[in-house]
């Protein structure tokens, strides 16, 4: 059995087929807000934010005797996704570039 991220494939459940997987970049970035009021931190945090990412994480912190916000907002990139196939699971993960997350496996 192999177990990936968010995956398991089961020795012989693909006995035969040609495996598809479809794989997306992994990548995140972090960019620091501050602000007076959570709307705001959510709109700055949103700026900075391009196509195809989406925020992950924004906890937020106040010092004290500050009225000022400071948001860490964590970005990842959720755009990119493409298929790839071999004829075995091995093969399979080979494929996978570096930098690239595998998400999901079918059988066709």
């Amino acid at each position: 059995m192999v177990r990936g991220a968010g995956l398991v494939v089961c020795a012989g459940a693909y006995a035969g087929g040609m495996l598809i997987g479809v794989i997306r970049p992994v990548e995140s970035k972090t960019h620091t807000v501050q602000a007076e009021e959570l709307d705001e931190i959510q709109d700055l945090l949103a700026a900075e934010t391009p196509q195809g990412w989406e925020i992950a994480a924004a906890p937020v912190a106040m010092a004290k005797k500050d009225t000022i916000l400071t948001a860490e907002g964590t970005i990842v990139r959720r755009d990119g996704v493409q298929e790839i196939e071999a004829d075995d699971m091995t093969a399979l993960e080979a494929k996978v570039p570096d930098g690239y997350q595998l998400l999901s496996v079918r059988v066709v």
